[in-house]
């Protein structure tokens, strides 16, 4: 019997509604580049393009099907406020990892 695999190692399985398949490739496209940018801004200090990037994903998160990406959001976007920078690592982190874990189903 293979190992199990590590709990970080797992696939995050996203149920979408078929009618967002055209759209939800780019919008996680969009939250990479987010990641890229944030992780940037959090090494010059930038807490202001954090917390507004932070904000759009709170919003926009959810209404493609990804309510982890908003809470993800949602803490960033309080973290850049208070200017909590081991919390703004521990979103970044989050978000990068389930970034790179989710697996999209299209299904009703």
């Amino acid at each position: 019997m293979p190992p199990h695999p590590q709990a970080g190692q797992d696939r995050i399985i996203v149920h979408i509604d078929p009618d967002l398949e055209a759209i939800v490739p780019g919008f996680l496209a969009n939250r990479r580049r987010d990641l890229v940018t944030i992780e940037g801004c959090l090494n010059q200090g930038d807490l202001n393009t954090i917390r507004l990037l932070s904000h759009r994903m709170k919003g926009d998160g959810g209404g493609y099907g990804f309510d982890q990406i908003s809470t993800i959001g949602n803490d960033l976007e309080q973290a850049a406020m208070i200017q909590d920078r081991p919390s703004i690592e521990k979103q970044v982190a989050l978000l990068k990892d389930f970034l790179s874990r989710v697996e999209v189903v299209y299904a009703r």
